[in-house]
């Protein structure tokens, strides 16, 4: 599709799937990033090394020993529910990776958001002679070290699951924590991060403005630390752990990921830092035979209007006339990432478009043939296999990447991205909203 035609269709807020001209084969790629898959191995060992504390902090961890993961699951009720809606068959297994049940922050977010307080609280240990090299990290939780934490505070802009991250870490470690939220976030997503002692700024502005705010703010108090979805490379890498995860997750499947059998994920996409740090990370773990594609919505197609117009600096979605009003409040941003573009503009394969009402839709058909539970920007990804696999863009591109005939030994993950912690009556709304809301989608699915 033409540059010029794609930027007609995300002005007329048109669903759409996008193919990446630049897309690149991963080893020529990678090996020329900033980051490397050094850098995620680094992080999934800190990871492990905090596991003990972590599962000192939080009782839903004690089960897993500290470890944040979600579960690898098939849909199998779901996938023929897919593929009826689709008039056919949908060719290859379909899967969910279900980073809604992550514990602590319920969302995608859990591992970046994490991460980074993680290694924050490390560093500033250390620096202040509490900390050395060898020690057992259960000390960061010792009343000494406490007493250190709560002289700093740690803030985020957000519009609700990377704040729920950050903002539930760093209170439990005992920093003040702060997090500016846009206007886009829930309520109930405010009202969780008080009870579990967090300070909750509210912006009537985006999500843009809202990080403004937020890094204005620390700019001025040096016991202040903000964590930035824009351009934090520690957020990145706490995510990218997530693909060497679900590379064990697959062995233990029994699913083999080669040029023969490959992998199609579908990622929701807001600011970038989630899904472009998993992509990097697949890209590392599986090369050619992962293909990457990203969702959003049709009014906040921020990451799509930057890989269209460029990184350097990234436009808003708003200069299309869209306003970012979207019920998938976790892709409710109006300009992408650049560190992300850098790391990820020759990687991904493509971008689609949703609208609101598929969401709600995918959202009731997925709790109804498989019981679980996920909020509307976690049923982005399920557009994906019907874009791929049905319309003329798809197809197309199947067969230019010698992927047609492989397709029956596909594997479909659409990663869902948050939905746990959703109050019963909030979720009780949306199943309620999709009941009579149709896959809007399909209608433009086949003409591009």
């Amino acid at each position: 599709m033409k540059r010029k035609t794609a930027l007609t269709h995300l002005q007329d807020a048109k669903p759409f799937l996008w193919l990446n001209p630049n897309c690149q084969s991963a080893g020529g790629v990678l090996s020329g990033l900033p980051l490397q898959y050094e850098d995620i191995l680094e992080a999934e060992n800190r990871l492990k090394r905090f596991a003990p504390l972590l599962a000192d902090l939080f009782p839903e961890l004690e089960k897993s020993q500290g470890l944040i993961e979600s579960e690898l699951r098939p849909i199998p009720a779901m996938a023929a529910w897919t593929s009826d809606q689709a008039g056919g068959r949908l060719p290859g297994q379909m899967l969910i990776k279900t980073d809604g049940d992550l514990p602590v922050a319920g969302s995608v977010k859990a591992r970046g958001g994490i991460y980074e307080v993680l290694l924050f609280a490390e560093n500033l240990a250390a620096q202040k002679g509490l900390l050395v090299p060898g020690d057992d990290l259960r000390t960061l939780g010792r009343p000494m070290v406490r007493d250190l934490f709560q002289q700093h505070t740690i803030s985020v802009g957000s519009t609700g699951n990377l704040g729920l991250s950050i903002g539930i870490t760093a209170a439990a470690l005992g920093f003040k924590a702060v997090v500016h939220m846009s206007r886009e976030a829930q309520a109930w997503k405010k009202e969780h991060l008080r009870a579990n002692g967090v300070v909750v700024v509210e912006h009537a502005a985006n999500y843009s403005v809202a990080v403004a705010a937020g890094r204005e703010a620390a700019r001025h108090d040096a016991l202040t630390y903000f964590v930035d979805d824009e351009s934090s490379r520690a957020l990145f890498l706490g995510y990218s752990v997530a693909a060497l995860r679900l590379q064990t997750q697959l062995v233990d499947a029994g699913i083999r990921v080669d040029g023969d059998r490959p992998l199609l994920v579908y990622l929701p996409c807001g600011v970038g830092g989630a899904p472009g740090g998993i992509a990097f990370g697949l890209k590392h773990v599986f090369g050619d035979a992962v293909h990457c594609f990203f969702a959003e919505p049709v009014q906040a197609p921020c990451m799509l209007l930057a890989l269209l117009s460029g990184f350097t600096p990234p436009r808003s979605v708003e200069t299309l006339g869209l306003n970012i009003h979207t019920a998938a409040d976790g892709l409710a941003v109006g300009k992408a990432s650049s560190l992300v573009g850098q790391m990820v503009q020759d990687l991904v394969s493509g971008v689609f478009t949703i609208d609101d009402d598929s969401l709600f839709r995918f959202l009731r058909a997925l709790y109804q043939a498989e019981h679980v539970r996920i909020e509307p920007s976690a049923a982005a990804g399920f557009a994906g296999p019907y874009y791929v696999c049905c319309s003329l863009a798809g197809r197309a591109w199947l067969q230019a990447s010698r992927l047609s005939a492989s397709l029956p030994k596909a594997t479909h993950l659409i990663w869902t991205t948050g939905g746990s912690l959703l109050p019963a009556a909030e979720f009780a709304a949306m199943i309620s909203r999709g009941k009579d809301a149709s896959l809007t989608f399909l209608q433009a699915c086949c003409r591009v």
